[in-house]
């Protein structure tokens, strides 16, 4: 019913930057929230951040000071500025989309994932 793309992943050197984008298609509605997740080999999948609703953010603590989540709301979009990488960043970043699939209810869909590698 909705389909995520994302795109911008790519090999980059510690301390680099590199931006994330993901567009949402398809039966879209109302979006509740758009971000990112990331897995690294052998680990869960985290949250990275969200933007809700009313320019709520919910940014992890790994993060904080170095990434920046921003969405469209027109758009469907969000996008991911990422800063000061580091070799622990590395992992599959997932976009997320939390949509309005009825009156009273969500429903949480994923992109394919795009892969950040952080290394020299």
């Amino acid at each position: 019913q909705v389909q995520l793309v994302e795109s911008g992943g790519g090999l980059v050197q510690p301390g680099g930057s590199l931006g994330l984008s993901c567009a949402a298609s398809g039966n879209i509605g109302r979006i509740n929230a758009m971000g990112w997740y990331r897995q690294a080999p052998g680990k869960e999948r985290e949250l990275v951040a969200v933007a809700g609703e009313s320019g709520r953010k919910n940014v992890a603590d790994t993060a904080k000071g170095r990434f920046t989540v921003s969405r469209d709301t027109s758009k469907n979009t969000v996008s991911l500025q990422m800063a000061h990488l580091k070799p622990e960043d590395t992992a599959i970043y997932y976009c997320n989309a939390v949509v309005w699939a009825t009156e009273a209810s969500l429903k949480g869909y994923w992109g394919q994932g795009t892969q950040v590698t952080v290394s020299s």
